[in-house]
């Protein structure tokens, strides 16, 4: 992709699990507007997202918090250059709900329709930071959240090379998991995240996953997830050293990530590591990353680590101006990957 300086203004969906979210971005890095219908407490009696109550909420809102995003944006789809979509990954009814409402949008005011990748969202989350400008190629970008874990190299615009993923549960996953074990509230974590601060990280010792050079830079929690769960049952619930157990886990998946991402950084000789997605919220995460590494290390505001529309639209400014546009047709695509380009 080339870097063309052009003003767009874009409305973007997304709808890829149980955030209903629309943002109206303006050239690829300006927020104007990025509302967000979070369902946490929807879900939290669960314990996880359940599916089909996940898609029925978004069918509920979806339309007034679009309408909200045009609202605070003060624009009219007149002013709209394209309408953006999550189209996967994710879950499937879900998914539905965002393509079906911007295919509709997009085809009663004759505009432009672009279908984009949530892991791409994800990576163009960094351009949506005060310091976009002074992105320079390559860059390694780590996308960790509840559902990914994976670790690209990014050559240029719409140019990504796929260094390594995990073979198993992710990162944000074995949160979750680990944060039911210990009887924290949903989602694991942030919860894992603030009860650690209050414990002691080297109390327990848990595997750290994958650290062999045979596996490249792919991840596996899995094994500390099961690990967990042993020490769990080796207690009685009221004597469960929860601050402890979730300090001690949370440094065993933090080793993990900063170890495969520092190697990464230093066999491609990267100008920058970007850190994207929900888990890139971690204070410990963020820390420890930091720390392990001598160039520059980006992450999102808070607010765009979790899913949101506005990094959809940066990644659509891109396409867009490239030339990409996208047929009515298009369908979601549940277990799309970003794949090497």
């Amino acid at each position: 992709m080339q870097h063309p300086e052009q003003l767009t203004r874009i409305l973007a969906i997304e709808t890829s699990c149980d955030e209903t979210s629309a943002a109206i971005v303006e050239g690829g890095t300006r927020i104007l507007s990025n509302v967000i219908a979070s369902q946490i407490d929807l879900h939290a009696q669960f314990g996880g997202v359940f599916p089909e109550v996940a898609s029925r909420r978004h069918i509920e809102v979806i339309y007034p918090v679009i309408e909200q995003a045009m609202q605070e944006a003060h624009i009219g789809f007149d002013d709209l250059d394209c309408i953006a979509v999550t189209v996967g990954p994710g879950l499937v009814g879900s998914l539905l709900v965002g393509v079906n409402t911007a295919k509709g949008l997009a085809l009663a005011r004759s505009k432009p329709f672009l279908g984009i990748n949530h892991i791409e969202g994800h990576i163009y989350s960094l351009w949506l930071t005060e310091d976009a400008q002074s992105i320079e190629f390559p860059v390694l970008t780590l996308v960790v959240s509840g559902g990914h874990t994976e670790l690209f190299l990014m050559h240029d615009h719409g140019r990504y090379q796929h260094l390594g993923g995990t073979l198993d549960d992710a990162a944000g996953e074995a949160f979750d998991k680990v944060g039911r074990l210990l009887g924290l509230p949903f989602p694991g974590g942030p919860a894992i995240d603030r009860i650690s601060a209050q414990g002691n990280p080297a109390a327990f010792h848990f595997p750290r996953a994958v650290m062999t050079d045979e596996y490249g830079y792919n991840f596996s929690f899995s094994g500390l997830k099961t690990a967990v769960m042993r020490q769990v049952k080796r207690y009685d619930p009221d004597r469960l050293p929860v601050a402890d157990m979730a300090a001690s886990f949370q440094a065993a998946v933090v080793d993990a990530l900063v170890t495969k991402t520092v190697q990464a950084a230093k066999d491609h000789g990267v100008t920058a590591v970007h850190i994207a997605g929900g888990v890139s919220a971690n204070r410990a995460l963020r820390m420890a990353m930091s720390a392990a590494l001598d160039i520059p290390v980006r992450y999102p505001p808070l607010i765009l680590c979790t899913d949101n529309a506005a990094m959809i639209g940066a990644a659509a400014h891109w396409h867009f101006v490239n030339g990409r546009r996208d047929q009515l047709n298009l369908d979601v695509i549940p277990s799309l990957q970003l794949a090497s380009v």
